[in-house]
């Protein structure tokens, strides 16, 4: 490596760390737009103060553990983070997937999970592999997304009954459960509790302004509880401090029993946080997201949490459409949002001690409601066989195996139907020989190969030409679009076999993209000579009749027909 090739990589190297640390233009829209940030601020915090407990319960964490990670991961990732009005803290998706791993290894090995999830996204943003997003086909995320939605309304059942289950069991196993040990006094007054909340959410919703409609339920809610002296599970005691930080004591054994959940923990985080961004960055004119530096963001943001005995933490879809709604144009509205949630720990959390879980649950069974859109599921399904079988399977996979899982299978199922497409529209077409017509043609082909000539298309378009009876056989590659390893191997079998019978083969107009992987695979050196090669088609059938005519010319005599 040369001392500038040296250097140059350096730079590269030093310009990408810049982009990753928080800047001077991070502050400039704070001059003109603190108002409206403060505004914004309080009003997703807000609309996040049931969230982040209710998620905080459902994740197996508690409450306070919520709360917590709305606190530290709300303010880290929003000075941290490449979105200016991204909202981060406890989600959905992370509730469910935190679920079985709180179950099999406890709240200490979520902190540590946590952790160790933090630094594989700070590693995924320094190997700039914030784009990775781009790759998730739309009917994955709609049906990851309606699969998080089913697995948030399965969980808030044996809430919404007031029932205790299992811990460990699946969401609909134990939906079922709670189902079955339901009795009608004690899960009739929950049950009330959770379809009232639901009920004022979607009455506020519809009111103008922007109404905390989750806010107000659960204010109602808890004060009838209390009026009323229902007797129904409460969230009980919170903290009224942030706790001090601390990994607590971490046995190194079990650090790789925990690398697998760290890993699925860290790629939902990433998926999840990307996505929202992504969203941000169409609502609302406030610059372009950076994906490398979201990833850091939101590493440090779970990893800060983690040493507060925090959850992970997500850049939050919802929350950040609400910041955006309401006016925010900085990272300080964000920051204002944790600091307000902060604020209830220190003064009010002996007031949030009483909300009744059948209340949350009602905030989240609203909340996964919302989660599906039903405008974007009918379009999945009507676009055809593909798209709705990918949307289909990926909902099914999330609720019953794992949300990674799901996203593994749905990508497949969608690559699997892309190359499908892909190989329909690769053919050969007989062409016309140009011109005049002339003595012998009848025993040349021209053939033209369009589309993409792949592992998925290959044996298929070349199998149509194996068969040829021609003396000479022009293949004009000109159209054709994509050519990899296997469609150039088989392409370069094809022509030994077609010269093996002696029958003469003309390339006409391979692309200089695919010039390479044609060399590479023995294509070019499959002709029977250099000149067989051709960049314009009126030489190529040219040389073409040439030969044909000294074959008629010879083959009263000679069976050999080599040129």
């Amino acid at each position: 490596m040369t001392a500038a090739t040296t250097a140059s990589a350096t730079s590269s190297v030093a310009r990408h760390l810049r982009t990753l640390l928080p800047g001077r233009a991070d502050l400039a829209p704070v001059r003109t737009s603190w108002r409206r940030d403060l505004l914004a601020g309080v009003t997703v915090a807000v609309v996040a103060l049931p969230l982040a407990l209710g998620f905080g319960i459902s994740s197996g964490m508690g409450a306070a553990a919520g709360l917590v990670t709305a606190v530290v991961a709300g303010v880290v990732a929003a000075v941290l983070g490449g979105s200016h009005v991204q909202v981060s803290g406890p989600t959905g998706a992370m509730a469910v997937i935190l679920a079985p791993i709180v179950a099999a290894h406890g709240t200490a090995g979520v902190v540590t999970i946590s952790v160790m999830a933090g630094i594989v996204l700070v590693l995924a943003g320094l190997a700039r592999l914030g784009r990775i997003v781009v790759y998730i086909p739309w009917p994955v995320i709609e049906g990851f997304t309606a699969g998080i939605a089913a697995i948030i309304f399965l969980q808030q059942v044996p809430l919404a009954l007031d029932v205790t289950v299992t811990g460990g069991e699946r969401p609909l196993a134990a939906a079922l459960d709670a189902v079955g040990q339901a009795g009608l006094a004690q899960s009739g007054t929950a049950l009330g509790v959770t379809v009232g909340v639901i009920l004022v959410i979607e009455l506020c919703r519809r009111l103008p302004g922007n109404v905390p409609g989750a806010l107000v339920a659960v204010g109602l809610a808890t004060g009838a509880a209390q009026v009323l002296h229902l007797d129904i599970s409460r969230i009980g005691a919170l903290p009224t401090s942030l706790p001090a930080p601390s990994l607590g004591v971490v046995d190194p054994a079990t650090l790789a029993g925990l690398a697998g959940p760290a890993l699925s923990v860290a790629a939902l985080a990433a998926i999840e946080s990307l996505l929202s961004a992504r969203v941000a960055a169409g609502m609302a004119p406030t610059g372009r997201p950076l994906p490398d530096r979201e990833l850091v963001g939101q590493g440090m943001a779970s990893i800060a949490s983690g040493v507060f005995g925090g959850m992970p933490a997500t850049g939050a879809i919802a929350r950040t459409a609400v910041n955006v709604r309401a006016g925010a144009q900085s990272r300080l509205a964000a920051v204002v949002h944790a600091l307000c949630l902060a604020l209830v720990v220190l003064v009010g959390a002996g007031l949030a001690s009483l909300i009744p879980l059948a209340a949350l649950a009602g905030v989240l069974i609203a909340t996964a409601f919302r989660m599906v859109n039903v405008r974007e599921a009918t379009t999945l399904l009507r676009l055809g066989r593909g798209p709705a079988l990918t949307f289909l399977v990926t909902i099914v996979c999330t609720v019953a195996l794992d949300l990674i899982t799901a996203v593994e299978v749905g990508i497949v199922l969608a690559g699997f139907f892309a190359l499908r497409r892909m190989a329909s529209t690769s053919r050969v077409e007989r062409e016309a020989l140009p011109g005049p017509a002339c003595p012998g043609d009848e025993h040349i082909s021209l053939l033209r190969l369009d589309g993409s000539l792949f592992f998925g298309a290959a044996d298929r378009v070349l199998d149509e030409i194996a068969d040829s009876r021609a003396w000479v056989v022009i293949l004009r590659l000109s159209q054709v679009n994509l050519l990899d390893s296997t469609g150039a191997h088989r392409l370069m079998e094809l022509m030994t076999q077609l010269e093996a019978r002696g029958i003469t083969v003309l390339i006409k107009g391979i692309r200089p993209e695919h010039h390479d992987t044609a060399l590479r695979a023995g294509v070019l050196g499959a002709l029977r000579h250099q000149a067989h090669l051709f960049e314009e088609l009126p030489p190529a059938v040219e040389h073409a009749r040439d030969h044909v005519r000294r074959e008629l010319a010879h083959r009263p005599t000679t069976v050999d027909r080599a040129l």
